[in-house]
C-alpha cells in the first residue's frame, strides 16, 4: 500500500516533481563540474604556470654559501658565478630519479662566462651556455627531452631555436642586440683569456628580463671557451608542487626538526621545500632553493581557484535546496485536503512524512543521477575552454554528490515537511 500510495503521487504530481528533479539535476550538475574541476585544477593550474618558467634553482653548494653571506638573492642569474665551484653535467638525469621524478615537467643547466664582445668599444658581456632541446639518457634507461625550447617557450624569438649541436651559433637578446646593431644573420665574435668563437646570430630573443643583453650557446660551446668540460654554474628546474603549509615552511628551516611522522608526510609531498631537499640527494654538493616569487605565486593562485569553485559549489546547493524548498512546499499545499483527509482516517504524522519523503527522495535520486554525467561533460568543456585538456574523473566525487544531493533535497524538503505536520484534518477539509 505503501508504495502504491508514492508511486500514484508521483504520477499525479509529475509536473511538480519533474520541476523537482530538473532543481536536482542543475545543482548536482554544477556541483559535479566544480568538484572534478577543483580537485584537478592543481596539476592543470601548475602545468600552465610552468609555462612562465622554473620555481626552483639547484647551485653548487660553494656558490650557494657565498650568495647567502653576501645577500645574493637566490633569483639572480649569476649568484653561482661568484664562485669557482660546480655542479657535474654527468649527474643531471639523477633529477628526474627522485621520488616525485613526474613532477619534474622541465630542467635546464647553465655555464655563464663573462666575455669580449667584437664590437666597437669591445664590451663585456655575459655568455650562458645551456641546453636547447636535449634528448638525455636517464640512469633509468628511459629517455627525456628537456632544455630552454621547453622551458623559456612564451620567448618572443625572431630568427630560430638553436640546437645543441650548433655550437658556433647563437641567440641573442633584444637589448644587447639593439644596442650594438646586431641582427639575425651576422656573426660576432667573443673571446676569453686568449681563447675566442666566432658566432653566427640565429635568433633575437625578447624575455623581458636580465636575459636580453645576454647571449646564449650550447653549453658545450662555454665548457669548450672557459675549459670547464662537463661542468655547470646552476640548474633550472620546473616542477608541480603542492603549495606550501606551515609543515612544509618548518622542514623548509629545518627538516632534521620534524619528528618521524612529519618527517615522512613532508617527504612523501610534493612541497616544493621536498622536491629541493631530494633533489640535493642525487646531485654532489648541490643546494636547491625554490624561486620564491613564483612557488608563492602558484599557492596563491591555486588556492584562490579552489576556493572560488568551492563556493560557486555551495551557492549552487543553496540555489537548489531553496528551489526545492519552494517546490515541495507547493506541492504540500495543493494535497493539503488529501493529507489532511488521511489524518481524518488515523494517518499518523511519521507514515505521510515518510510517503512525501519517499517521493522526493526517489525524484531526486533521479536528479541526482543524471546531474552527476551531465556535470561531467560540464567539466569537460571548463577543462578544454579554459586548460585546452580533458578533466580526470574523480572516482571520490561521486559518493560525494550523492551526499551532497541528498543533503540538499532534505533541506529543501525541512520546511514543507514542517508545514505538512503542521495542518490539522477539520480546517483543511473544510477549505479554511
Amino acid at each position: 500500500m505503501f508504495w502504491r500510495m508514492v508511486g500514484g503521487a508521483l504520477f499525479r504530481q509529475r509536473g511538480k516533481m519533474m520541476m523537482i528533479a530538473v532543481t536536482i539535476a542543475l545543482g548536482a550538475s554544477l556541483s559535479t563540474a566544480m568538484l572534478n574541476v577543483m580537485l584537478d585544477v592543481g596539476d592543470k593550474v601548475n602545468q600552465e604556470l610552468k609555462t612562465y618558467g622554473a620555481n626552483i634553482n639547484v647551485a653548487p653548494k660553494g656558490a650557494s654559501l657565498l650568495s647567502d653571506l653576501y645577500s645574493v638573492q637566490d633569483e639572480d642569474p649569476a649568484a653561482s658565478a661568484v664562485s669557482d665551484t660546480y655542479l657535474k653535467e654527468s649527474e643531471l638525469g639523477n633529477i628526474k630519479t627522485i621520488f616525485w621524478a613526474f613532477n619534474i615537467v622541465d630542467f635546464t643547466p647553465y655555464l655563464e662566462a663573462r666575455v669580449l664582445l667584437s664590437v666597437p668599444d669591445s664590451p663585456v658581456i655575459q655568455l650562458t651556455g645551456t641546453w636547447f632541446s636535449r634528448e638525455l639518457a636517464l640512469p633509468t634507461g628511459e629517455t627525456l627531452r628537456t632544455g630552454m625550447k621547453n622551458m623559456k617557450n612564451w620567448w618572443d624569438v625572431s630568427g630560430e631555436w638553436i640546437s645543441d649541436e650548433d655550437t658556433d651559433s647563437a641567440m641573442i637578446g633584444s637589448l644587447l642586440a639593439q644596442r650594438y646593431g646586431i641582427k639575425t644573420g651576422d656573426r660576432v665574435t667573443v673571446s676569453l683569456d686568449g681563447r675566442s668563437a666566432r658566432l653566427r646570430v640565429a635568433g633575437v630573443f625578447s624575455a623581458g628580463g636580465d636575459e636580453d643583453e645576454q647571449l646564449y650557446v650550447p653549453l658545450r660551446a662555454v665548457q669548450d671557451l672557459t675549459g670547464r668540460a662537463g661542468q655547470v654554474s646552476r640548474v633550472e628546474v620546473s616542477a608541480l608542487t603542492t603549495p606550501d603549509n606551515e609543515l612544509s615552511r618548518r622542514a623548509a628551516q629545518n627538516p632534521k626538526s620534524l619528528s618521524i611522522k612529519e618527517w615522512e608526510t613532508w617527504y612523501c609531498t610534493a612541497y616544493v621545500s621536498a622536491i629541493c631537499y631530494q633533489i640535493d640527494e642525487v646531485l654532489t654538493d648541490s643546494v636547491s632553493k625554490p624561486i620564491r616569487q613564483v612557488a608563492e605565486s602558484e599557492g596563491a593562485i591555486l588556492e584562490k581557484t579552489q576556493l572560488l569553485m568551492l563556493l560557486i559549489t555551495l551557492l549552487s546547493l543553496a540555489g537548489s535546496a531553496l528551489g526545492i524548498s519552494n517546490l515541495v512546499t507547493a506541492s504540500i499545499m495543493e494535497r493539503s485536503r488529501e493529507l489532511g483527509l488521511l489524518k481524518a482516517v488515523g494517518a499518523n504524522s511519521a507514515p505521510i512524512a515518510g510517503i512525501v519523503l519517499a517521493e522526493i527522495l526517489i525524484t531526486g535520486a533521479l536528479g541526482g543521477i543524471a546531474g552527476y554525467f551531465i556535470g561531467f561533460g560540464f567539466a569537460q568543456v571548463i577543462g578544454h575552454s579554459v586548460f585546452g585538456a580533458a578533466i580526470d574523473m574523480k572516482p571520490m566525487v561521486a559518493p560525494m554528490v550523492a551526499v551532497l544531493a541528498l543533503a540538499v533535497t532534505l533541506a529543501g524538503s525541512l520546511p514543507a515537511i514542517r508545514y505538512m505536520l503542521s495542518l490539522r484534518p477539520a480546517e483543511v477539509l473544510h477549505g479554511r
